[in-house]
């Protein structure tokens, strides 16, 4: 299985151990806001944490764990553009598989013209992004994603994370590839299989978006435990819990 979003610097050591034990082989922690990043020696120093600290902590307990480096749009310094200019001999590093989270939480300009910089940056440098949607004015804030993102890079190397049946249907028909976050807050292994059997698996990716809020380390296993029970079979539980990430990240 691979969980293909979380927060590794968010996690204690045990929480790879569980993980592991449950049958996560492979996982993507994302760069995010785990503290105000007002300048971009933080940002980059913390995407550097995760390369060379959370890969080891990881790699002890058996798991693979994959980089996505990027400017969350709740944490943009001042200096942002130095983010960017460092982004791409970042991304040369082979654990570096993407560029995110990104995204927009409030919708405005300034995280607008910094998501557009970076999705203009992959776009050149042929690379997937993971684009995060915020909890609140989901849905007006998806909209406002739809149209930033269409122009500004290829949608087959996009992945719109943390959907829930408040926005899918505004984001099903897009070319991207769709996360769903099992999480307190935002839906239930539940709701994520009822999601998938209206929709199919062939779009998702399952992520249980581990981080310093309410979060459970199995719940990619937990649900693709609910899968089973609901009747999907194994290629199909193999596919969304484990092949469309390998295939989106070339992992």
């Amino acid at each position: 299985m691979i969980d293909a979003h979380i927060h590794a610097d968010t996690r204690p050591y045990e929480d790879f151990e569980k993980m592991a034990i449950a049958g996560i082989e492979k996982t993507i922690t994302c760069a995010h806001d785990p503290l105000p990043m007002k300048v971009s020696t933080v940002t980059l120093e913390h995407i550097q944490r995760l390369l060379e600290v959370d890969t080891q902590r990881a790699k002890e307990n058996g798991i693979r764990l994959y980089v996505t480096a990027g400017i969350h749009p709740r944490s943009i310094p001042r200096d942002y553009k130095n983010v960017i200019e460092n982004l791409p001999q970042i991304l040369e590093n082979k654990r570096v598989v993407a560029i995110g989270e990104i995204g927009i939480e409030k919708g405005t300009q300034v995280e607008i013209k910094v998501l557009k910089e970076q999705l203009e940056l992959a776009d050149r440098l042929k690379i997937p992004v993971i684009i995060h949607t915020p909890r609140k004015n989901k849905k007006k804030m998806t909209k406002i994603l739809l149209q930033v993102i269409e122009g500004h890079i290829d949608t087959s190397r996009v992945l719109i994370d943390h959907i829930n049946t408040e926005i899918i249907k505004e984001v099903i028909e897009h070319e991207s590839m769709l996360g769903l976050t099992i999480q307190p807050g935002k839906i239930t292994p539940f709701e994520a299989v009822m999601i998938m059997r209206e929709y199919g698996i062939d779009k998702f990716l399952l992520n249980s978006d581990i981080s310093s809020a309410p979060s459970d380390p199995l719940s990619v296993p937990k649900t693709v435990h609910k899968m089973r029970l609901e009747g999907f079979n194994d290629s199909e539980i193999l596919r969304v819990s484990s092949k469309n990430a390998e295939k989106f990240f070339k992992i």
